[in-house]
Formats: structure tokens, sequence, C-alpha cells
């Protein structure tokens, strides 16, 4: 999990001079308890959409959706401690609170003020975490096969992996992402390389936390203290999560409900251009006038 040679001048975002002008770029933001790798995408002066991939992932995850956000979007995708490219925690702390006073640093770092915030799977927890820190800088939510709680949970509980063979085999990981994806759905390489990429440590460590914080408040009674915008994306196929939880999030007054026909527990990268086109929807009507992006 070590940062490549290309890391910016010390590891600011702010050092660099030309980080509006950009529509692609590579970062690494020199955090307390370890780097952060955040990749930006789309004109810098537009609303901006952050995006939080669930545990055992990266921002690669995001990979086919973020063509269709770009041309309306500033496009923020940031690697949670310990995947894809981001350093793991030198505190060990993988908390989902305090992934989220993580993410509100990055984005601090990079001049957003306001942020609609998508998440994932578990990324949903700590976009979840982020509004309840952050209310002035979450101004909707988007939340993407997020389970609502632990009773709508009906994937094995275990890891599948011995930690005494780690990193895991192509095929082990392929059998421990079954559940991930719709019946049938061939499993990106890139992803799979991703996840033996990561410790075993930081996989458990990540897993568990999510667990911990679904288990402390059920999700929707989370979200209706704050009283945020909100869209529930969820595929009628899912496999990790009951697809009929889905209807737990109505309780959230003016909370938006979308199941999607034929789709797993990853329509980002089943289904995207159906995710875009209900997620571009949802945002354009919940946008500030301003434009949200700083």
């Amino acid at each position: 999990m070590t940062p490549p040679d290309h890391l910016h001048e010390n590891g600011d975002v702010r050092a660099t001079g030309d980080v509006r002008a950009r529509a692609d770029e590579e970062l690494f933001l020199s955090l307390e308890h370890g780097d952060l790798h955040v990749h930006q995408d789309g004109p810098r002066d537009a609303p901006a959409l952050l995006l939080i991939h669930g545990s055992a992932a990266s921002i690669r995850s995001w990979d086919a959706l973020v063509p269709l956000l770009t041309p309306l979007h500033r496009v923020i995708r940031i690697d949670l401690p310990g995947h894809g490219r981001s350093a793991e925690p030198t505190d060990g702390e993988y908390a989902v609170p305090e992934q989220g006073r993580r993410i509100g640093t990055a984005l601090d770092r990079l001049g957003v003020r306001r942020a609609t915030v998508v998440g994932h799977s578990s990324g949903g927890y700590a976009a979840t975490t982020l509004a309840e820190q952050r209310p002035d800088l979450v101004t909707a939510l988007v939340l993407i096969s997020t389970g609502p709680s632990m009773d709508a949970f009906i994937a094995p509980g275990s890891t599948a992996f011995d930690p005494a063979q780690w990193p895991p085999t192509d095929d082990q990981v392929r059998q421990f992402a079954s559940t991930v994806f719709r019946s049938g759905y061939h499993v990106p390489q890139v992803l799979i390389d991703e996840l033996r990429g990561m410790s075993y440590r930081a996989l458990a460590a990540a897993m568990q936390a999510s667990t911990a914080y679904l288990t402390e408040r059920p999700l929707p009674d989370r979200l209706t203290a704050l009283g945020k915008p909100l869209q529930v994306i969820f595929g009628d196929q899912d496999r990790r999560w009951r697809p009929s939880s889905a209807i737990d999030y109505r309780v959230v007054p003016g909370a938006e409900v979308e199941l999607l026909p034929g789709c797993g527990h990853s329509p980002i990268l089943e289904e995207p251009l159906r995710t875009a086109a209900l997620l571009l929807s949802f945002v354009k009507l919940h946008t500030p006038p301003s434009g949200g992006a700083v």
C-alpha cells in the first residue's frame, strides 16, 4: 500500500497550482496517520460529487460510472485507508467515524465546501458518518446497495480467507466476490488485483468496522435524524443484502428508493447507464443554485 514515486511535493494538494484547471488528476494527500489516494475528474468549477467505494474495493470500482458523470460534475474518488493505493493507517484505526473524519479533511484540502456524497455498499456508512460530522459539507446522499441494518444481511459473514495463506488466489477472490455481483457476471481482473493487494488485516478490520457501525444504530434512524435529501439504489438480484430491505429507507422523509430489475449488488459496474441516469436526475434536483462545488 506504499504510494508510488509521483507523490506530490509535501503530499499536499495545495502545493500544486493547477488543480482547478486539470480535468484528470491523481493526488496523494499526506494526513496524520497515512496518505490518502485521491482521483479527480471533470471541471473543477462544477458541482462536486464524492464517490466512496465499499470494503475490499477501491476507486477502480467506479471506473464505468465516472465518464457518465464528468460532463456535468467535478467527480472526486478517494481510496479508503488500507484500500487501493491509500496507506494503511499507522494508528490501526478503521472505525467508520474515523474514515469520515479523514474524508472530511481530504475535502478540505481540495477546497470542497459542498458536495453530494455517493457511497456504494459499506461506502454508504462512510458517506453517512461524514454527513453526521459535517452537515455543512454534505448537501445530499446517495446510497447504492448499502444495507440498512444487520437484519438485512444475507451473504456469508466470514471473509472466507485464511490469513496464514495471504494473499488469496484469483479463484479464491472470485469465490469471495460471488455475492458482490449478479449471477454470471464476470469479475474484472483489476478488482481482483486490487483486493489481492490489500493486507488481510486491512480487509478484516474494514469489514468489522462496518458491522460495528451498523450494529450500533440502523442506517434509516441515522438518516432520519440528519434530514438530508436521500436517494437509495438497490438491485433486485442483490445477494449480499436482502433486496426487499431497500424499503426500510422509506421511513426517511422524502427518501427516493429505486430498485433496478436484473441487477445485483454492484449496479455501478453491472448497470452504469441506468445507475448514472438515476443519480444525475437526483443530483440535479438537489444541487444548490450556486453549484455546490466550492
